[in-house]
């Protein structure tokens, strides 16, 4: 005899726009960044990029999928950083693995590669050293564009030298050496370098902004520096001429409140030629100088 049961009906796997769109309101208060977070870890999870995701909205996710982009969800719901979470950053025109070893290569300091272009002649065969290189975004986006150029990149953390060193093999670039050095402490004096480039740390050590936001997730050694945020600043700049041949150039990444100090302190030790320059969105963000000569 038939028997009529009600069952509970079968669950259909979300689509991709489903996903993209289920994922806004708990991403942040602003759209298009929630979207473009959504974006990037959806295609992450499926191994695409945001273009294919775009093209195949109406494709469904497995079930597994779709349980490891909620979980990476919840996860950047409570803060941490995609790139952290996928593994990868975009950086000028390089795909970088980073870890929470590493800063988080950020836009504004692609600025500080287009003024080093800017200055450095396309067939010389210069010297140049990357101070605090983290990931190695500054040394090998310059190396990209500079074959000819030899790079040193220095940093203090084992762990953010690995990292480098990968992201120059995963772009074979081999103009590029690494060395475990705080700052100048184990490159050669004798000025050998025509030009030297740094985004080191530069927060103040109290700033309430190093508990907010992605920063919380990043490596502090990396962030602050000192109780005025210029401690990493003001040592590169007054050590920076030992190492700098005469009319080599020297460019700095500071914040956005520091370009008046940061002018102050070049000129004061002897740099010519300082300037200052503005981001993309109108913070200062750079300021450079030649030694004499």
């Amino acid at each position: 005899m038939y028997q009529n049961r009600t069952e509970a009906p079968e669950t259909m796997p979300p689509t991709i726009e489903q996903s993209l769109r289920e994922a806004l309101p708990c991403l942040s208060n602003q759209a298009d960044m929630a979207r473009l977070d959504a974006e990037l870890l959806l295609a992450f999870v499926l191994e695409k990029n945001r273009t294919w995701l775009r093209t195949w909205s109406e494709k469904t996710l497995t079930p597994q999928q779709h349980a490891t982009y909620t979980a990476l969800l919840a996860r950047r719901q409570a803060g941490e950083p995609v790139a952290y979470l996928t593994g990868t950053q975009g950086f000028w025109s390089l795909q970088l693995q980073v870890t929470a070893d590493t800063l988080i290569p950020r836009p504004e300091t692609e600025l500080l590669v287009e003024q080093a272009l800017a200055r450095i002649p396309p067939q010389e065969h210069w010297q140049i050293a990357d101070l605090g290189t983290g990931s190695g975004a500054i040394a090998l986006a310059l190396a990209t564009e500079r074959p000819a150029c030899r790079f040193t990149a220095t940093d203090v953390s084992d762990a953010s030298l690995a990292i480098a060193r990968h992201n120059a093999r995963r772009h074979n670039l081999g103009n590029v050496q690494f060395v475990k050095s705080h700052w100048f402490a184990n490159l050669p004096s004798g000025q050998p370098y025509q030009m030297i480039v740094s985004n080191p740390p530069y927060i103040a050590e109290q700033d309430p902004h190093l508990a907010r936001g992605d920063v919380r997730f990043e490596p502090e050694a990396a962030l602050a520096s000192g109780p005025d945020g210029l401690e990493a600043l003001r040592h590169i700049i007054q050590q920076g001429h030992r190492y700098l041949v005469p009319g080599g150039w020297l460019l700095l990444e500071h914040g956005f409140d520091q370009q008046d100090a940061v002018l102050a302190l070049m000129q004061a030790t002897g740099y010519h030629d300082v300037a200052d320059h503005l981001d993309l969105s109108g913070q200062p963000r750079l300021v450079l100088g030649r030694t004499p000569g």
